[in-house]
Order: structure tokens, then C-alpha cells, then sequence
């Protein structure tokens, strides 16, 4: 493991005037109220001004983000090898100075070659520690901008990852029926036998007003259902630490598998970030990165639409259409045998013809993007396929 202590980069923030001066950005620019363009304009972080009000009366205290994804060093080559930077995020800058890359700090690297999984709390213990004497002693500092000592102190506000690495972080497993950290036991995920994985389809109708059309739809979604179910209950970050206080840290069982795992609750820890005594105080704990979600939610779509058969992000299968046979009311989909015995499956009104899926690849051949952004997606599209 290498670890990059992080407080004196930190102090070196109000030593440098380029950018001591805009330490103190998130409080004395202020935008219209119902407008976003800062975390500092986000409920998250008025609810942690609100308790703990000295905290927040001193604008150059440090507010955290932590972000970790794992990445092949090797690129795409047959060796397989997981390493995992551990990068911290300081928000107090301006959105157009806080995600640029001399602002976000490499803490630590987890080497390979296997995904650390549940035992990253080991590698984050160390910044863990600093993280503590930040919020509890904080360390004296320079500001150069307003030529005077303070104490610096800084709080960690949330995570930042993908879907499996938020299982890795928070403790909460991100697998099986029980794998949304929010609806937790009251998921009412089901299982497609043919498919041979959990569904969440039509999961959403819960969340809708009690006189929703969509809650009595019995044709659209599953069918024959009515929705009378309210939404799960929202913890509070008290409620979540008081069922995980029993749970040990990995440190201390890292084998032992709690009883009703799977079936009650998906705890495989108590998460290294409840050492911090504010985390219980976090509106937001973790957050999901985007990015990752947006892609694969996109190749999906995409593919199934351009009805690509070589591919695994094809949605539309057969397994998929005896699935929906027995959850819809879509006979138009339905999967029929011939006199043959042949198994056909009728083409979807949603995918595209050869025609269409030749404009799309034309049109994605002859346009031109900025360099930086997309400048080679045309050489990436074969219009010979």
C-alpha cells in the first residue's frame, strides 16, 4: 500500500495565493435560492451547517469528498490486475477549480491484483486517522490571503463511486434482492427464473401519490397487480448507526457472516466512516457516480434497440421474452414454436430495421465532436457491419 499523507497538501492550500484566496469561495458567493451550482447550495450541506453551527461559522474549514473506483493498469491486455486510488475532493473552491486536477489529492493506492472488496477499510484506516484529528484538534495553519494563523479543521461530507464499490464502502452488500441500500428489506425485487437474476420492474409504482393512475395499471406493468404499498422509510443516519453498532469492523471479524444475511438485511461490516463521529450527521453518505450509471444504462438501451444479437447488452433475448410471458401482458412478444418445433421470437416494434440502424451508424459516422469531448466516436462506428 502507499499513503500520501494528506494534511500538509491541505495546509499548502492557504499557503499558495492563487489559491488561499479562494478557500473561502462556497460562503461568500451566494446564488439564487432553488438554483444548484455548488454543493454548498445543497440540502446536504445546510443540514451539516445547521448542527454543527461552529463548524460552519469559520468559512476556511475544509469540507471533504472521498472517491475511489478501481482500474486495470494494463489496460486491456490479458492480465488481469484491479488497482484503487483513494482521491479526496476539496469543495470549499469554486465548481470550476474543485474537480480540476490540482485540487483533488491522491491519498492512497491500493495495489492488486485483486478488487480489495470488503477489506478497503484496511487501506483507508490510515487516512481515517487523519481524517479524526482534522474534526477533533485540527492543526494549526497559515493563510497567506488574510496574513493570520487559524485552526484548520475539516469534516468529510460523502463518498463518491459506482454501484459495487458503494457496497465496498458503506458496508451494505450491493448484490441479491436486498442490494438497494435505501428500501433495504423492504425491496420488492423478484426473482426471473429464466433469466437467473433479481428484477426491479415496476418497483417505481411505491413511490407514486396513492391516487396514481400507474398504482391500478394491471395491463402496463406486472400484470394483475395493484399497487398499495407506501415507500420504505428513509433512515436517518442515527437509525442506520444504531443497527450496524453491532456489527464488527472488519478489522476485528473479517470472516464472520452476520445471521439473516441475505434475508433480513445485506451488513457485511460496520463501515470504517462510523469512526468519524459526525458521519451519523451526514444527510448523504454516499453518493453514486454517474458516470458509470449513465453508460452502462446507455449501452443497454442502445444495443437493444439496434437489435445487435453478438452481444451480451442485448436485453432482448429469449430468456428476456419467457421472462416477460410470465410477468406482462405482452402477447404481441410472446415466444411461438412452428410446425418445425422451431422456437420464434417476434421482432419488437422498439428495435430498428437495417435501414434505420444504417442511418444511425451514417449519422454517427459524419459528425464531428471538439477535441477532448468525442473527437474520434466516427472512426469507432464500422458502417460495413
Amino acid at each position: 500500500m502507499h499513503y500520501l499523507p494528506l494534511i500538509p497538501r491541505l495546509q499548502r492550500l492557504y499557503a499558495s495565493p492563487s489559491s488561499a484566496k479562494h478557500m473561502r469561495w462556497h460562503a461568500e458567493n451566494h446564488h439564487d435560492i432553488g438554483m444548484m451550482c455548488h454543493p454548498s447550495d445543497g440540502g446536504a450541506w445546510k443540514h451539516f451547517d445547521k448542527t454543527y453551527p461552529d463548524f460552519a461559522s469559520e468559512p476556511r474549514i475544509l469540507r471533504l469528498g472521498l472517491c475511489s473506483d478501481g482500474f486495470s493498469p494494463f489496460g486491456m491486455s490479458s492480465k488481469s490486475y484491479s488497482c484503487w486510488p483513494i482521491i479526496v475532493t476539496v469543495y470549499n473552491l469554486s465548481p470550476s477549480m474543485c474537480m480540476t486536477t490540482p485540487y483533488m489529492f491522491l491519498s492512497s493506492i491500493i495495489p492488486g491484483k485483486n478488487n480489495p472488496k470488503a477489506q478497503i477499510d484496511v487501506y483507508l484506516q490510515p487516512l481515517i486517522d487523519e481524517l479524526k484529528s482534522l474534526w477533533e484538534i485540527g492543526v494549526v495553519t497559515y493563510d497567506v490571503s488574510l496574513k493570520q494563523n487559524f485552526v484548520m479543521k475539516a469534516s468529510l461530507m460523502w463518498t463518491i463511486s459506482d454501484f459495487p464499490a458503494y457496497g465496498m464502502l458503506s458496508g451494505w452488500q450491493t448484490t441479491g434482492k436486498l442490494s438497494c441500500p435505501y428500501c433495504m428489506k423492504s425491496s420488492q425485487a423478484f426473482w426471473l427464473k429464466n433469466g437467473g437474476k433479481h428484477s426491479w420492474f415496476d418497483c417505481h409504482c411505491q413511490f407514486l401519490s396513492m391516487n396514481h393512475p400507474f398504482r391500478k395499471n394491471k395491463n402496463d406493468f406486472l400484470k394483475g397487480r395493484v399497487e398499495k404499498s407506501y415507500p420504505p422509510c428513509l433512515l436517518c443516519g442515527e437509525e442506520v448507526l444504531e443497527r450496524v453498532s453491532y456489527i464488527p469492523k472488519i478489522t476485528e471479524q473479517p470472516n464472520l457472516k452476520m445471521p439473516g444475511y441475505g434475508a433480513t438485511h445485506n451488513w457485511t461490516k460496520r463501515s470504517v466512516f462510523w469512526d468519524l463521529s459526525y458521519w451519523k450527521d451526514n444527510l448523504i453518505r454516499h453518493n453514486l457516480d454517474v458516470m458509470h450509471i449513465e453508460k452502462n444504462v446507455f449501452d443497454n438501451v442502445f444495443f437493444t434497440i439496434m437489435d445487435i444479437k453478438r452481444t451480451n447488452k442485448n436485453k432482448d433475448g429469449v430468456k428476456s421474452r419467457m421472462d416477460l410471458r410470465e410477468h406482462c401482458l405482452r402477447p404481441e412478444l410472446e415466444l411461438s414454436v412452428d410446425n418445425g418445433g422451431k422456437v420464434l421470437k417476434p421482432k419488437a416494434s422498439f428495435t430498428c430495421n437495417d435501414d434505420q440502424r444504417r442511418a444511425v451508424c451514417e449519422w454517427l459516422h459524419n459528425i464531428r465532436m471538439p477535441d477532448g469531448y468525442a473527437g474520434n466516436l466516427s472512426s469507432c462506428v464500422d458502417l460495413k457491419e
